[in-house]
């Protein structure tokens, strides 16, 4: 009786949750699609102006919801000297999303550097990443072929894993949607990292 209680308790009044880190440079508008997320899957939340949004120092953190499933959202700062810090974030998490200035071309090497790090780690072998190829409303930005193309060293590095690259506009919520969708179907199915029990609040 206890185990039939017991399990209808955690149907009902919890959610599986799983961390996700959002990686990449600074301005690379990790935070203003934290934001966007969070104005998306909240149906009352009130978020910050996105044109008031700063560089990030340290770390921002944000919960989402869709259906029985909760994110929870690492938003790291990406100035290099905070890099440094990303990997100790590795072993708790369950997905990467790895966010790229499509307008920087000029910091897309330095990008591609933090990434490769970031993509060979042990701690994170398995563990599904989405790249977001961010502000493609910019008329002038680069596509998701000169992405791929300038990130093609990287491909055998990725091993066994999910990735997705998509094209993305945390400003106006272009790809949010699908991004997120995307990343959940990939950590529910990675059974090497299991999620935690939450309770609903």
């Amino acid at each position: 009786m206890y185990t039939l209680l017991s399990g209808l308790y955690k149907y009902v009044f919890q959610k599986d949750e799983y961390c996700i880190l959002i990686l990449g440079l600074d301005n690379a508008g990790k935070t203003t699609f934290l934001e966007q997320s969070k104005t998306r899957f909240h149906k009352h939340y009130k978020g910050m102006s996105l044109s008031k949004i700063t560089t990030t120092v340290g770390l921002n953190i944000g919960t989402v919801d869709v259906g029985k499933t909760r994110l929870m959202f690492w938003d790291l700062g990406g100035q290099e000297e905070l890099q440094s810090l990303w990997d100790k974030y590795y072993a708790e998490c369950h997905g990467v999303i790895y966010v790229i200035d499509s307008t920087d071309e000029g910091r897309l090497p330095e990008s591609k550097r933090a990434f490769e790090k970031m993509v060979t780690s042990e701690a994170l072998e398995g563990v599904p990443i989405l790249v977001l190829a961010n502000k493609q409303d910019v008329e002038t930005c680069l596509s998701i072929p000169d992405i791929k193309t300038a990130f093609s060293d990287c491909t055998s590095k990725i091993g066994r894993r999910d990735c997705l690259t998509q094209a993305c506009s945390a400003l106006t919520g272009e790809g949010v949607n699908e991004g997120i969708e995307w990343v959940v179907k990939c950590v529910v199915r990675n059974v090497h990292r299991p999620p935690r029990q939450r309770d609903i609040t």
